[in-house]
């Protein structure tokens, strides 16, 4: 094993956002390769196995450039250079950094943050329907609602129209109180605030009073045509058959429609299918319908939460695996039950049979 040891001129200007609160990241990137980074007035000196040494000082390069780009430097990005570049996918971060959608009313930049996600904005782009499955904290109603307020606010759509179930739980609307708009405001709560976000609060209610955004429970969708509109479908897998069907059948010409779901998160009743699961099914073959696959590597909410993330999605890998070998040793069960029931039914009728000719 070939032992190294490289040097890095960086940018003093930047050091404190590369290094992190206590040097943090540096300490990251040391237990992640294997490698010993020293810092010498700016200069880094990165000691370790060749390959690894490689590896380090290219995620350095990677974020200092960032950093260049008058990014702050987080925790997650750190995360995500270092994933990547194990996995050999070079650059990564800065690809996705040069993909901005829009700013939020603040001036924060609204961009992708990882492959996944860029990947998702893209089928965005090029698709009239596009399906964003996953996680909660993966960004897929976010960045949805990001393009489409860009797309509305450069005339590519008349309207915007976001749309949920609005029975979740077992609650049913009628059984709740107040009038309708109080009944269904906190199942579109988390709408609101993205759009609060990005649009503004003044903005947007100027807007939803001319009937150019509107936000309503799935229900009020039946019956329409909705024409050169971006509609957004949010927790699909609370959806059925029938709603889904009933959902997609309202699409109009120059629209365009992104639907988000995490199958693992439903509220339907015991025995009720999905009707995103359904959808997913029947419409994989379709041309100009696109299917995004977010996962943990995609959450971009605390790091904790993608560990959380990630230690359900091996959990239930090894239940379905589990469920899965319990169905086929119960069917061979089954298969040698049958077997030996005909043999012992067969067995007297053989013997009968040598009785009768003799």
């Amino acid at each position: 094993m070939a032992f190294t040891e490289q040097t890095l001129e960086l940018d003093s200007t930047h050091i404190s956002n590369l290094f992190g609160q206590f040097d943090c990241y540096l300490k990251k990137l040391e237990r992640a390769f294997g490698t010993q980074i020293i810092d010498r007035d700016g200069t880094v000196h990165i000691r370790g196995e060749q390959s690894a040494v490689a590896h380090t000082a290219a995620v350095f390069t990677e974020l200092q450039e960032l950093a260049r780009r008058g990014n702050q430097i987080q925790e997650q990005n750190v995360d995500y250079a270092i994933t990547m570049h194990m996995e050999n996918q070079e650059n990564t971060l800065l690809e996705i950094d040069g993909d901005l959608i829009c700013h939020t009313v603040s001036g924060k930049p609204v961009k992708p943050k990882t492959l996944g996600q860029k990947q998702y904005v893209d089928a965005i782009r090029e698709k009239m329907i596009v399906f964003g499955l996953g996680p909660a904290g993966t960004g897929k109603t976010y960045l949805a609602m990001a393009m489409a307020i860009t797309a509305f606010k450069n005339n590519e759509v008349e309207r915007i129209i976001l749309t949920r179930p609005a029975i979740e739980a077992g609650e049913k609307l009628g059984f709740l109180p107040g009038d309708l708009q109080s009944k269904v405001d906190p199942y579109l709560r988390p709408l609101y605030d993205a759009l609060y976000q990005i649009m503004g609060a003044e903005s947007f209610q100027r807007n939803m009073e001319k009937g150019l955004i509107e936000v309503a429970p799935l229900a009020y969708m039946r019956g329409r045509t909705l024409d050169n509109a971006y509609i957004i479908l949010d927790e699909a897998q609370n959806t059925t058959p029938a709603q889904m069907k009933m959902f997609l059948t309202r699409i109009g010409f120059g629209s365009k429609v992104v639907i988000t779901g995490d199958a693992s998160q439903k509220d339907l009743a015991p025995g009720t299918q999905s009707g995103l699961d359904v959808a997913v099914k029947v419409l994989s073959g379709l041309d100009d319908i696109g299917f995004c696959n977010l996962t943990s590597r995609d959450v971009v909410r605390h790091p904790l939460v993608q560990k959380i993330v990630k230690a359900y999605e091996t959990y239930e890998a090894k239940q379905a695996y589990r469920e899965s070998k319990e169905r086929r040793l119960t069917s061979a069960a089954a298969g040698k039950t049958t077997g030996k029931t005909k043999r012992r039914t067969e067995a007297p009728l053989r013997r009968n049979e040598k009785e009768r000719r003799s």
